[in-house]
């Protein structure tokens, strides 16, 4: 997947100069805001891909149930693009071409830079993407938002973690695309960050894949005090069985993109000990009123609490909020500056900053391991 994208747009004043030409939002007293989603139900990141948009879905099926109804409701259009950028390209072309107001929450950094790339040229704002380098964060990808913190700001907390414990020889397993070319450059710059040694090494694999032997062989071979792994669950499970199988008895580090729920479906019991960096609150702490609020939203549904079910449910209450600060009668010039404005939102017991650069430092990241019965540790 090509990650090394520019884009048309430069700068605010284009950004929204070009959503000028795009037909307004529909007026009247049923205002209808259609939201566009492409993500993958099929192929490898479809259980992330699935569990994704059924937690944005639940959150606009509950808001346009409400009795209280602003004056406008929310048409949730999901296509399937099976991790593919260049689907995720048409997708977002045709999603916008039949009426969408909005590009929300496509899944894959590859999908990610193809998708907002359409939105640029069409004068679209492009929301809440799940995995996307830090290239979109940008101040010239004006019309990109993000919910998630950003790659970068995962690596730094990982390698951070990592040199607490003495961790100074650390190696990178990353998948052949853009979101393991994206992954391998935050974990360098980190470590230049934190003025550590470089990496000792690091392996390309296949997407999604269990092909990697010769990676396990390569890496072992260095004996890093820690591997982070840049990759899908399959791909994940996969290296970690065989390295451990090997005799390795480093430690496991994983970005958030692998899917925590599907890693721990695929390696089971095999998961203790390995970790996982986590941008979103537990979705088993209802404690926090985000996570409250979700898992009552849920009740009635046949959806299963997860990360990224959660995950996708505030960032569709976070658009859903920026809704509300544009005012009645905003147009995307008007919502896309209420966008930029939203740098230290409370969405409920967590706080999202909508504009992050590449560092953020106020971001709370959590790394968590699992149980081999399954249970959450922070």
């Amino acid at each position: 997947m090509n990650t090394n994208r520019r884009f048309v747009l430069a700068g605010s004043a284009a950004a929204l100069a070009l959503a000028a030409l795009r037909p307004a939002f529909a007026q009247g007293k049923a205002r209808k805001i259609v939201v566009g989603q492409s993500v993958p139900l099929t192929g490898a990141a479809d259980q992330i891909g699935t569990t994704y948009s059924a937690g944005a879905k639940v959150f606009f099926d509950a808001f346009n149930a409400r009795k209280n109804n602003p004056g406008y409701s929310f048409d949730l259009k999901q296509m399937d693009d099976g991790y593919v950028p260049a689907k995720a390209a048409a997708n977002a072309k045709k999603l916008l071409d039949d009426g969408a107001d909005i590009l929300f929450g496509f899944v894959g950094t590859g999908s990610s830079h193809a998708a907002a790339e359409v939105a640029a040229k069409e004068g679209a704002i492009f929301f809440a993407p799940f995995a996307a380098s830090d290239e979109l964060r940008d101040a010239s990808h004006a019309h990109v938002f993000h919910v998630r913190p950003s790659m970068a700001d995962e690596a730094f907390k990982m390698v951070r973690h990592c040199a607490t414990l003495g961790q100074t020889r650390i190696a990178v397993l990353a998948e052949d695309d853009a979101m393991g070319k994206a992954g391998l450059a935050a974990v360098n710059q980190a470590l230049a960050e934190q003025k550590l040694p470089p990496l000792v090494g690091s392996a390309v694999v296949p997407v999604n894949s269990d092909k990697v032997d010769a990676a396990v062989a390569a890496l072992f071979k260095l004996q890093p005090h820690a591997i982070i792994q840049v990759s899908l669950f399959n791909t994940t499970a996969a290296f970690i069985r065989k390295m451990r199988k090997a005799g390795y008895a480093g430690a496991f580090m994983n970005f958030s993109v692998v899917g925590i729920d599907p890693l721990f479906a695929t390696l089971g019991k095999d998961i203790g000990g390995v970790v996982m960096s986590q941008v979103v609150p537990s979705p088993r702490n209802s404690t926090t009123p985000i996570v409250k609020e979700y898992l009552a939203a849920i009740d009635n549904t046949d959806q299963t609490a997860s990360y990224e079910s959660l995950e996708g449910y505030i960032a569709a209450k976070t658009l859903a909020e920026a809704v509300r600060r544009a005012g009645k009668g905003f147009d995307k010039a008007s919502l896309q500056k209420a966008m930029g404005t939203m740098n230290d939102y409370d969405v409920g017991g967590f706080r999202i900053n909508l504009r992050a650069g590449v560092r953020d430092s106020v971001r709370a990241i959590d790394l968590v391991t699992i149980t081999p019965d399954g249970k959450i540790v922070r």
